[in-house]
């Protein structure tokens, strides 16, 4: 499986090609990037969520997409980490559950490696959590399986502004609801480190499975 890692943004547009031509050649891949402010609505997008008419957003330079992942809202923005996993479930003989326990997992073990910080889920509200003591959203999930192909993945907000989030209730909650590494007064220089990490283990977790 190639590993691709993009140190400059990424339309979001572009990334939806990539990812239509990797489904229609089932062609696997790994991908971290950033896109510009961007914001996207998923399959289950409830429009209330939308805090600002498209014309406000267009005037901000934010993108706006409506997308065919699970969830609602989300936003996009320089800084935040995106992580796209392409994968074949099929041949690799993995349920959907085991995907999102391996993705998950893989996550939370390489940010607990690298910046020492505990992170949790919430089955209500998929996503990967700290407590500040109020529970504060550090990774959001959206994922798409289509004839046992998986795309879209996690946006993991590292030393992004956060101020994409403001003109949407993300996921249903509050803007607020936000936290970054770089908010939590952490390093966000480490995130080469991160990936790393994250490559190595969620590999292991593949092949353990496989």
């Amino acid at each position: 499986m190639k590993t691709l890692i993009c140190h400059s943004p990424v339309l979001y547009s572009r990334y939806l090609e990539f990812q239509e031509k990797s489904r229609t050649k089932r062609k696997e891949s790994l991908i971290f990037l950033e896109h510009p402010a961007t914001i996207t609505s998923g399959t289950s997008a409830n429009e209330e969520n939308l805090l600002v008419s498209l014309s406000q957003l267009e005037r901000q330079k934010i993108s706006f997409l409506k997308v065919n992942r699970g969830g609602d809202f989300t936003a996009h923005e320089p800084g935040q980490l995106v992580i796209y996993p392409h994968l074949d479930l099929k041949k690799r003989n993995l349920s959907v559950t085991d995907y999102i326990g391996i993705f998950r997992n893989s996550l939370s073990f390489s940010i607990q490696k690298t910046w020492g910080l505990e992170v949790s889920d919430n089955p209500e509200k998929p996503g990967l959590y700290v407590s500040t003591p109020y529970e504060k959203k550090l990774v959001s999930f959206g994922i798409t399986f289509k004839s046992f192909f998986t795309s879209f993945g996690a946006g993991f907000n590292i030393s992004n502004s956060l101020e994409t989030f403001q003109y949407i209730h993300p996921c249903g909650g509050q803007a607020g609801d936000m936290i970054s590494i770089s908010s939590l007064k952490l390093e966000p220089g480490l995130k080469d480190r991160f990936i790393q990490k994250f490559i190595q283990e969620f590999f292991k977790k593949l092949e353990s499975k496989g």
